[in-house]
């Protein structure tokens, strides 16, 4: 009898703790914990392959057993003559020539000529940039990337300017001391003389509210003083007097890419990737069309208008970033965890 029970309980004891690997081993294949990588890139529409692209993007998430973001990175790589940078490195080299008068840049499509400027800027990228210095004689050069444009604008403002004048009143384009003298990215104004009456704060009537909400410049717009303006961007005043200095340097509102990025990681943080699938709503009646059977979007459609997902601006980053890219980076991330399949990637326009 005890020979028979014994048998029994060893039975008994191996059936549980078969049952108790097998529950374990479920625990295990359920939980998502874990860090895991996605990317897209510019070409992979047209047949580009990821190794031979000259930018990408890479987020990487840390997710617990959940699913819940604990973590999120999101980098954007370029390859600039040979060498990888991340667009929102941040450092630049800046120079200014105080013997050049800054002059107009005359938009011509892609045949556009650039105008004088006085500055020499080396940086991963403009967006959101900002420079000033002031020479021995006290006179001010401000460099400034308006974001809608994409022009950078340069004022040349001597040491006896009437600095309490308002900016609206001395920064206007047809002021002729607020002067976009060279492109810095893709935009093409018809003429700058559709903008004499504004300023870097309203040449965009709907988004230049983002030179402003937030950063250096929050707090000042076109009823500020011409002083109060380059204070903000970094110049001394002594009894209304500029103070030399070297050149410095920065980026307004969020802070350029680097704040752009961190914004969307802030964003994920906290987030539940098995629910937030995309960083895109693919249902908006703007977006779904221009979605092409291959999962494309914007690959096949003529206008500007529907080619990018610039919602972004009063959502995530805070900018116009075109979110469908870096959604795609994403996107595939949740691919790696197994949250998504590759038939639910939106390739985004990059």
């Amino acid at each position: 009898m005890k020979k028979i029970s014994k048998m029994f309980f060893v039975l008994l004891l191996t059936l549980t703790l078969s049952f108790a690997a097998v529950g374990c081993s479920e625990a295990e294949s359920t939980s998502l914990a874990g860090q895991y990588v996605g990317y897209s890139w510019r070409g992979e529409a047209s047949g580009v392959a990821f190794e031979d692209a000259d930018r990408y993007i890479e987020t990487i998430l840390e997710l617990d057993e959940d699913g819940i973001i604990t973590d999120a990175k999101m980098r954007f790589f370029r390859n600039i003559d040979g060498y990888w940078t991340t667009r929102q490195a941040g450092n630049a080299f800046v120079d200014v020539d105080f013997s050049v008068d800054p002059t107009f840049a005359t938009p011509d499509g892609d045949d556009y000529t650039p105008g004088q400027s006085m500055f020499t800027i080396h940086t991963a990228d403009m967006m959101s940039f900002y420079a000033t210095a002031v020479d021995s004689n006290g006179d001010v050069a401000l460099a400034i990337v308006d974001p809608m444009t994409r022009y950078q604008f340069e004022a040349k403002l001597p040491a006896d300017f009437n600095f309490s004048q308002t900016v609206e009143e001395g920064l206007s384009v047809g002021s002729g001391n607020f002067v976009p003298t060279s492109r810095t990215g893709g935009s093409h104004p018809a003429e700058f003389e559709d903008y004499d009456e504004n300023t870097i704060f309203d040449i965009h009537g709907m988004w230049s509210h983002v030179v402003n909400d937030k950063g250096e410049l929050e707090g000042v717009d076109n009823s500020s003083t011409v002083q109060e303006f380059v204070e903000a961007l970094g110049v001394e005043f002594v009894d209304g007097k500029p103070q030399a200095q070297e050149a410095e340097y920065g980026y307004f509102g969020l802070g350029g890419w680097d704040g752009n990025y961190r914004a969307i990681e802030e964003y994920l943080v906290g987030q539940d990737a098995t629910e937030l699938t995309s960083l895109v709503d693919w249902s908006n009646s703007r977006y779904e069309p221009a979605i092409n059977e291959d999962n494309e979007f914007g690959a096949d459609v003529p206008s500007g208008a529907t080619r990018t997902a610039q919602d972004s601006v009063d959502t995530i980053t805070g900018a116009t970033v075109r979110m469908s890219r870096e959604s795609t980076s994403f996107q595939r991330a949740l691919e790696n965890a197994g949250i998504i399949d590759e038939s639910d990637i939106i390739i985004g326009r990059f």
